[in-house]
């Protein structure tokens, strides 16, 4: 609210993801590549094996362009992102973990020389100042992870730091160590997974069957670290978020059965390509191996921010940035008056401070893809009543009159031409398509906070009454405003799944 709000014409999510994920990625290789390189360097001098030595430059060159570049580039990018998408959050972790962020960025300028320097002294080092560089290199990499995972961890489950402020609470907090060597298996398996890819375009040899096989066993250790450290930082989540998680937006608990399948369909991919077929191994076979990991790599990071919510910082802040502290101050005093930057556009104003965080008009999470078919009565009766919706949003951080407002500047901008002639739909399949738009946000048939049973035995006439008076039973109610071809083929539906009589 002490800042302008920046519409980046996407969703917030799109513009966070493109950026910070392609950044995580090259940050754990990064971590994982450091370590890989001085192991491997130790145990190829030792052998003389000068091939080997050969296919450690190469991949170091490779390894330098893209951790320093690309991996530079992106870590720059996210503080600016964040910055501008969520201030007041990014506000609220400097205040609270700035020496943390000194320590990490020390960290981080002294991975940068060393790896600039193990590159360029491939041929101007002695092996062992080579190898010492090496590993300051991997040291250094490896504890700024160790710092930046306290405060990525710490927004999730801030633990004893809500009720003590303190530096070390925020960051020794419940999932930090889990998360800690789930991401350090993360970095070995990566490692293992960039140099089958380089090693994949040797020519079939001895050697490079040895350096696959290698490379195989090195990724495999890597999954062996980050699937039970998974299971782990997953079981040391506090027992409410996920039971509310489960409950509100069962769609990513789903995430959490499909990386189990991921991870084993890496481990049996490795085996065939990296172990069994190691000497004919080709890029695009290196390419899916990776592929597989990036994507259940990518579905932990969308399982951790999606049970987050409605959090930005759990338990103190939420995804708009709005202080649970002051959520019963605004919704007295009012929004609008709090906000230190206002365009004009009252309602619109609305939207982007409670609403633009998460959801967009158009695009990403639309709101017209939620509300087309409606009515502003409609809107305003779910905005009172967004806590209770499924999918983990906060409470609307306003007065009546600006949750008015709101429905208002959102409605002028849905189509409100009866749900039949928006989609073409009609009977029992309009019916679902009604029951989906007006009730299943709050009621999930056969699932959350499921009502049907309370609807056994109506008939058609009494299902089209009750429909009549819907908002009238709680203010956070929708009332029924669909026009006769909806009302009835919502009743219609309703039939269908409770057994009522015709």
């Amino acid at each position: 609210m002490n800042y302008p709000f920046w519409d980046a014409g996407v969703g917030y999510g799109v513009l966070m993801a493109t950026i910070a994920v392609v950044h995580v990625f090259i940050s754990h290789f990064a971590i994982g590549g450091g370590l890989y390189l001085v192991v491997t360097e130790t145990r190829a001098r030792r052998r003389g094996a000068t091939v080997w030595l050969e296919h450690l430059e190469r991949l170091s060159r490779f390894f330098v362009l893209t951790t320093l570049v690309l991996g530079a580039l992106t870590g720059v990018g996210i503080w600016f992102v964040i910055g501008l998408l969520n201030p007041a959050a990014t506000e609220l972790l400097i205040h609270n973990f700035v020496w943390g962020w000194a320590i990490e960025w020390t960290f981080f300028v002294i991975e940068i020389a060393a790896a600039i320097v193990y590159y360029y002294g491939w041929r101007r080092m002695s092996p062992a100042t080579h190898l010492r560089v090496g590993w300051l290199y991997f040291a250094a990499a490896w504890l700024s992870l160790a710092v930046i995972n306290g405060i990525l961890s710490f927004m999730l489950t801030p633990g004893d730091w809500l009720a003590t402020g303190s530096f070390w609470d925020g960051v020794l907090n419940p999932t930090y160590l889990p998360s800690l060597v789930l991401r350090t298996g993360i970095c070995v398996l990566l490692a293992g997974l960039y140099s089958l890819a380089v090693a994949s375009r040797m020519p079939a040899s001895p050697e490079k069957t040895a350096i696959v096989h290698y490379d195989t066993v090195w990724a495999l250790v890597g999954l062996a670290i980050a699937a039970p450290a998974g299971l782990w930082t997953f079981r040391a989540l506090p027992a409410a978020l996920v039971a509310t998680a489960r409950a509100s937006m069962p769609w990513p608990m789903e995430w959490l059965a499909a990386l189990g399948w991921l991870a084993l369909a890496l481990a049996a991919g490795l085996v065939l390509f990296g172990l069994i077929f190691g000497r004919h191994l080709r890029l695009p076979a290196a390419v899916l191996l990776m592929a597989l990991a990036f994507a259940g790599f990518g579905s932990f990071e969308f399982l951790r921010e999606s049970i987050r919510k409605p959090w930005i910082v759990a338990g103190t802040m939420y995804g708009n940035g709005i202080e649970v502290e002051r959520i019963a101050e605004l919704q007295s005093g009012g929004l609008l008056p709090a906000l230190a930057y206002r365009t004009g556009d009252d309602g619109r104003d609305l939207f982007q401070h409670a609403c633009g965080s998460c959801h967009t008009v158009d695009g990403y999470k639309s709101m017209r893809r939620v509300y087309d078919g409606t009515d502003a009565a409609y809107i305003a009766a779910t905005i009172r009543g967004a806590h209770r919706m499924r999918g983990n949003m906060p409470p609307f951080a306003g007065t009546a009159a600006e949750v008015d407002t709101l429905a208002g500047w959102i409605a002028a901008r849905i189509d409100r031409r009866p749900l039949a002639e928006i989609t073409g739909l009609s009977g029992i399949e309009l019916g679902r398509r009604s029951y989906d738009l007006r009730c299943g946000k709050c009621h999930e048939i056969g699932g959350r906070n499921d009502k049907t049973a309370s609807l056994d035995g109506y008939t058609r006439a009494d299902l089209e009454d009750f429909l009549g008076m819907a908002g009238d039973l709680s203010d956070e109610m929708p009332p029924f405003h669909g026009d006769d071809a909806e009302r009835e083929a919502l009743a219609e539906y309703l039939l269908s799944v409770t057994g009522g009589a015709r």
